[in-house]
């Protein structure tokens, strides 16, 4: 009954969103993972948002779970340090997941001196390794240029940073992968993922590459509404809103039914030559269709939309804010056994999630809090490295290393 991944360690060297959400992903299925950091943190450990003390919520969100040492890393005892850390002895040891830059001191070549076998996952930017970021990558995708109110003229940024999470994802999957080659043939290996590649081929893989290729035509912005079915966002009798969608003749189905809606249908399918029963009908003739759902919802609260479509089997769902989500809706609750509040260092008492993953044969790891900057660094040395008390103090008193301030 216990997680997934026990006994596997993972040494993270990183900062920002990508490398640091593929370590936490593994830490939450109960791998040991180890973050280290330059003495004082890195260039994630005072992002925004933060408390108004300080405190990083977006540091202590990207961390839960894992283990943390503080290492002066402009100096070589400290560099030496992380480079035993990364690559001392066990089966299920010497994983180094990184988006640091792969040379000097980290590259593959000098870690791979020290242990053959060595598995290292390193995110880069653009496959040629030069600088890119989520935001520079995502205007690059076309996906801007079809994001937006209709008509625009302008691109539009999506909030969601979408390819560092991918990216991240997929670096998770990928060193389990690496992992997996290892256990059976003894080799390691280094796996470079470009950030630009995981956005691009995710344009790919839904089809929108190719469409640019066949019809040479761009897509075009639609605000809110779905490309290719039926969805639409509309506004509810308390000022509310709520995104529809059909995409499938069930989902479409339940949706006629709930606003009653039917009996306006043949004239629209007369009108405009389509058949309602076809997703992509439904999305030519959407304008046609909102026109006789809007009035039904114009006349609804939220709550009563919510005991309506709940009935019927609509496929919808309320817009939110952030503050709104984590005050009304129970899917963002203890009550889902995938969030527990606890007690975060330096934050508060907090609700936080574990893994989304629920496995039938093991336990679901309960959700464990970010650890102070620092706060396993004799820990590690000891339990690691092997270190001595007084050889751990020695390294604190010559500044290599410090511990997690309370």
């Amino acid at each position: 009954m216990t997680p997934v991944l026990t006994g596997l360690r993972i040494v993270e060297g990183s900062a920002f969103v990508a490398a640091p959400l593929g370590g936490m992903t593994l830490a939450q299925l109960g791998a040991d993972v180890i973050r280290f950091d330059a003495i004082g943190g890195g260039l994630d450990f005072h992002r925004w948002p933060v408390t108004d003390e300080g405190v990083s919520l977006f540091w202590t969100g990207l961390n839960k779970g894992k283990r943390s040492i503080q290492v002066d890393l402009r100096r070589p005892e400290g560099r030496e340090l992380v480079a035993d850390i990364i690559t001392a002895p066990g089966p299920e040891a010497g994983i180094f997941l990184s988006n640091f830059p792969e040379g000097g001191w980290l590259s593959d070549a000098a870690l791979r001196s020290r242990r053959e076998d060595l598995i290292y996952v390193n995110i880069i930017g653009n496959p040629d390794e030069s600088t890119a970021v989520d935001y520079t990558v995502n205007p690059s995708s076309g996906f801007a240029y079809a994001t937006g109110p209709s008509g625009s003229a302008n691109p539009t940024n999506h909030v969601l940073p979408a390819w560092d999470t991918a990216t991240g994802l997929t670096a998770a999957v990928g060193l389990l992968a690496a992992e997996r080659y290892r256990s059976r043939t003894g080799e390691g290996q280094l796996v470079k993922i470009s950030l630009t590649d995981v956005a691009f081929a995710m344009v790919a893989n839904l089809g929108y590459l190719a469409q640019a290729q066949l019809t040479n035509e761009d897509r075009i912005q639609i605000g809110n509404d779905l490309y290719g079915a039926f969805g639409r966002d509309f506004p509810t009798r308390d000022g509310r809103r709520v995104m529809v969608v059909a995409i499938s003749l069930k989902q479409w189905q339940s949706l006629v039914e709930a606003t009653g809606i039917a009996e306006h249908l043949p004239a629209v399918e007369g009108a405009l030559g389509v058949d309602l029963r076809e997703e992509g009908d439904r999305f030519k003739a959407r304008d046609a269709i909102a026109a006789f759902i809007a009035p039904f919802i114009g006349r609804h609260t939220l709550e009563e939309l919510r005991e309506i479509f709940d009935a019927r089997g609509v496929c919808w769902g309320p817009y939110q804010t952030f503050t709104q989500l984590v005050r009304e809706d129970p899917r963002c609750s203890a009550d889902n056994p995938m969030f527990t509040k606890i007690d975060q260092p330096g934050v508060g008492r907090v609700l936080i999630p574990g893994s989304p993953l629920a496995f039938s044969e093991v336990i679901r790891q309960r959700p464990v809090a970010a650890p102070r900057l620092g706060q396993h660094t004799d820990e590690i040395l000891s339990d690691v490295l092997g270190l001595a008390g007084h050889e751990i103090g020695l390294l604190h008193d010559k500044g290599i290393v410090a511990g997690g301030e309370r």
